[in-house]
């Protein structure tokens, strides 16, 4: 006999008995019929249940449904700072004598959860200015959503240091196409980090440094550039669910994202964190230098002839100016628990 644990997840919307028992049934209904499941194959089932629900034991609904004769466990869900709400989760334990694909189930606003089980792939763009806390956000929700984080800057940084290695003059655009077209650049995850891989050598920890991203901004200016690095992502965005950060993504890149986000700060607040950030790592610069190099770079982004920084005009628009990095992944998750509820 083989044993297996499927998962589910189902959420309502009022503590109330029926709203519990109705959702626990219907969550329970389909894990049983997705996965051909006989009630004897059933070796035990854990319930929990969020904070803020108390109005009944999901378990309750198991025993209406006939499962008299099998263990039921109901606990609380550890409580998370901005974690889904009124939510139930269910862990049921089968035991079949041949294998077999489990299918895990997670239903109404749980959704959120594991959109990578869902019909369809999830593509979220987040765009906006160099130090918005793009980069941050959208590895805090590409984790929060299990879903892979594809920095695109990291790209146009890995070209940029082979052109730098190689001593190109940034402004031969020739020269930087003719590399360009012999360059392997590849997107490998391991352990859910992104790993960037340059002709065959792994540059992710060579690739953050002032110089790499001046380099960065002026080779991202060119269309071939652009070009073969957007193929790139597409792929990737075609097989996976995936959240997505840079300057085009909405605009250019993923111009039919599931949802698109735009993220500004003021140029102050913007040089303050990346002098924050650059100090954490050893690296010393005045305020004021870092400010100086960020507005080139905006200029360089918004009056590039090719796919320029602008929002998208179904972006929505979020100022992080003054806000934590929790406050802005709270908002951005509540847009998207939204948006999985309403398709």
């Amino acid at each position: 006999m083989i044993l297996y644990a499927i998962r589910g997840a189902t959420t309502v919307e009022e503590n109330t008995p029926q709203q519990i028992l109705e959702r626990t049934t219907t969550l329970l209904e389909s894990i049983i019929k997705k996965n051909g499941i006989d009630y004897k194959d059933i070796v035990s089932i854990i319930f929990t249940g969020t904070k803020d629900l108390d109005a009944q034991y999901p378990a309750v609904a198991a025993r209406k449904m006939g499962m008299v004769d099998i263990p039921l466990f109901c606990c609380q869900e550890m409580y998370v700072k901005g974690s889904l709400e009124k939510c139930i989760r269910v862990l049921m334990h089968i035991q079949v004598p041949e294998p077999k694909e489990v299918k895990h189930v997670y239903l109404e606003k749980a959704k959120v959860l594991r959109p990578d089980l869902a019909n369809e792939v999830l593509t979220i763009a987040i765009d906006g200015p160099a130090g918005a806390g793009k980069s941050t956000i959208a590895k805090i929700i590409s984790e929060a959503l299990n879903i892979l984080y594809l920095d695109t800057g990291a790209m146009y940084r890995a070209i940029a240091y082979k052109m730098l290695k190689s001593n190109v003059d940034l402004d031969d655009y020739k020269r930087v196409i003719d590399i360009l077209e012999t360059t392997d650049l590849q997107i490998r995850y391991h352990n859910g980090k992104q790993k960037v891989i340059l002709d065959d050598q792994d540059v992710t920890s060579f690739i953050r440094t002032a110089e790499v991203s001046q380099a960065a901004s002026k080779v991202a200016v060119i269309p071939e550039v652009r070009l073969k690095l957007v193929d790139i992502q597409r792929k990737i965005a075609k097989e996976h669910s995936l959240v997505m950060d840079g300057r085009d993504i909405g605009t250019y890149v993923l111009p039919n994202a599931s949802l698109k986000f735009y993220l500004t700060a003021s140029l102050e607040e913007r040089a303050k964190r990346r002098w924050k950030e650059m100090k954490e790592k050893g690296m010393e610069e005045s305020i004021e230098s870092i400010k100086q190099s960020i507005q080139e770079r905006d200029d360089n982004d918004q009056n590039r002839s090719f796919a320029p920084l602008k929002q998208a005009e179904d972006a929505i628009l979020i100022d992080t100016t003054g806000k934590s990095i929790e406050q802005v992944s709270e908002e951005i998750l509540g847009h998207i628990n939204s948006f999985l509820h309403e398709r």
